[in-house]
């Protein structure tokens, strides 16, 4: 793979463009962990960077997900 984005790149995505990034990294990581299983990986540092850069993806889309919430949900608290 390339070199990876950084998060304000992440956000720079659409929710889209996200969704697939994420689903090719994932697909990118079960890749190097099947090559990791059989002897093959030539660099382990790859499943650490994908992994990473799947909590980045996942971290830019749950905070689209809060900001979409109305403002009165966030104030709330338990009593």
């Amino acid at each position: 793979m390339a070199k990876a984005p950084k998060a304000a790149e992440y956000r720079g995505m659409s929710d889209e463009q996200l969704a697939l990034t994420l689903r090719d990294i994932e697909k990118h990581l079960f890749q190097l962990r099947f090559q990791s299983a059989t002897d093959r990986l030539e660099t382990p540092s790859e499943i650490r960077k994908a992994r990473r850069d799947i909590a980045r993806i996942r971290t830019v889309q749950r905070q689209r997900e809060l900001a979409k919430q109305p403002k009165e949900a966030k104030g709330a608290t338990h009593a």
